[in-house]
């Protein structure tokens, strides 16, 4: 996060004495995801976080490869993603390479019984449908559709869910995921060019400490295995925290759209970025404004990544037949480009209604069983009609 925040009491220095009003000393936690070189947050517990009653015997939760090679263009039908009543199940990962894995999922219910940690990678969700609250030792969050929730790695969180109508875009990086550079300042201010600004950027805002002593089951996932850890005290029995890392949401519906008089290029659109891929949002806008502007995107060559693009409202101007909640995958080393007759379509229109996320990888992405249980398999061929 390019900015400090703080919520509930905190000592007015660090790393001295924090006691409680019985005298006893509170338990400060720095919390980081690049060790002592990064952005990071002075937790302090009610009791020590170290507390471990037991383990569970881990399984593995790794996807299984189906295709770890391919040069096709590839489409997936996210509405056959059937409903699970519990969220780790439903998360169906469908594409990911060493940097990332890029999941679908529909969950009914949250975590009533579990919290939840990812210890390999920090999480993007994407709210597709469906409302709820984020529930983490930084506090609460509320969220609802449209919402981008980034959690860092080896936060401990539970989702908790309005109804069981709920939809997700998921991605996980091995790397954590930031704000474009582009669009910072050297000392971390969201710029003036910037499509979004501090102000969009919402975080917990009610802190709950939970002062409990029990068995409070963690469910971490550790390089493909999933562990159960039971801790001796609630996860959430933090009294105050400050620092610059901190999960957060941001609306897909208030990025800016920035356009010109012809035809923009990707990276206007980029939101996020993570060592070897971004994340872009695509959103209704204005079209290109010159008087012989193609609206619709050219004919382009990905020769350094794959481009994966999920349909979230609306028709995609550049596309036909893609169904809302699809994923499309452009690999690298062939061009791709508008459907036949979306150009001609695009001429004169004066703005587009669609919504999408977009994620490109800078590195060749594998697909998975769950993919190919999805695919629709005559996609490639589609440029013919």
């Amino acid at each position: 996060m390019p900015h400090y925040h703080t919520l509930g009491k905190i000592p007015e220095k660090r790393h001295t004495q924090f006691r409680k009003p019985d005298g006893d000393l509170y338990a400060e936690q720095l919390f980081s995801t690049e060790g002592f070189s990064g952005d990071y947050s002075l937790l302090y517990h009610t009791h020590p976080p170290t507390a471990i009653l037991r383990a569970d015997k881990p399984h593995s939760v790794q996807p299984k490869i189906a295709e770890e090679k391919m040069l096709a263009h590839r489409s997936f039908n996210g509405e056959k993603i059937g409903g699970q009543p519990d969220f780790l199940a439903s998360r169906k990962t469908i594409l990911m390479n060493g940097d990332c894995a890029i999941s679908l999922a529909r969950p009914e219910s949250g975590m009533r019984d579990y919290f939840y940690k990812n210890a390999d990678a920090d999480e993007l969700i994407f709210v597709h449908e469906g409302s709820g609250l984020l529930k983490t030792p930084y506090g609460n969050l509320f969220f609802g559709e449209g919402d981008y929730l980034v959690i860092p790695r080896g936060t401990i969180y539970q989702l908790d869910f309005s109804d069981a109508a709920n939809r997700h875009f998921i991605v996980e990086s091995k790397s954590p995921i930031r704000f474009p550079k582009k669009y910072l300042s050297r000392h971390g201010q969201l710029l003036e060019h910037a499509p979004f600004a501090e102000r969009d950027i919402r975080k917990a805002v009610q802190l709950i400490t939970n002062d409990q002593e029990g068995d409070f089951l963690v469910r971490t996932k550790k390089q493909g295995m999933l562990y159960g850890l039971h801790y001796r005290y609630h996860p959430f029995d933090v009294i105050g925290w400050d620092g610059c890392c901190y999960p957060f949401a941001l609306s897909i519906h208030d990025f800016e759209p920035i356009t010109g008089r012809v035809h923009q290029p990707p990276p206007v659109h980029q939101t996020f970025e993570s060592d070897n891929f971004v994340v872009c949002s695509f959103v209704p806008r204005l079209f290109d404004y010159h008087p012989q502007a193609i609206p619709a995107p050219y004919n382009h060559s990905n020769i350094d990544s794959d481009e994966v693009l999920y349909y979230v409202e609306s028709e995609f101007m550049s596309r036909k037949n893609i169904g809302r909640a699809s994923l499309t995958l452009h690999p690298a080393g062939i061009p791709h480009g508008p459907h036949p007759g979306t150009v001609e379509k695009s001429l004169g229109a004066i703005e587009t209604k669609e919504l999408a996320v977009m994620v490109d990888t800078f590195h060749p992405l594998m697909l998975t069983e769950d993919a190919l249980a999805i695919e629709n398999k005559d996609y490639f061929k589609s440029w013919n009609e």
